[in-house]
């Protein structure tokens, strides 16, 4: 098993020079306990107004099928 990253190293962050600026939105999303908080809460049988509420709330889109969350 490896051993986590060091946050305080500097150099476990040089990843982060390339990420266009929807990699590292993400980035910083995914690691918002809120988010998280938000997204558990959202569960796998939310229906569409649900959805798009998370959507609305995070700023997120999608690109994908229209009916994906019908």
């Amino acid at each position: 098993m490896s051993q986590p990253s060091d946050w305080r190293d500097a150099s476990a962050y040089d990843y982060v020079v390339d990420l266009n600026p929807s990699q590292l939105a993400w980035e910083f999303l995914r690691r918002n306990t809120s988010y998280q908080d938000d997204f558990q809460r959202l569960g796998t049988s939310a229906n569409t107004q649900e959805v798009s509420a998370f959507l609305d709330k995070w700023g997120l889109c999608f690109r994908g099928r229209p009916d994906a969350w019908s």
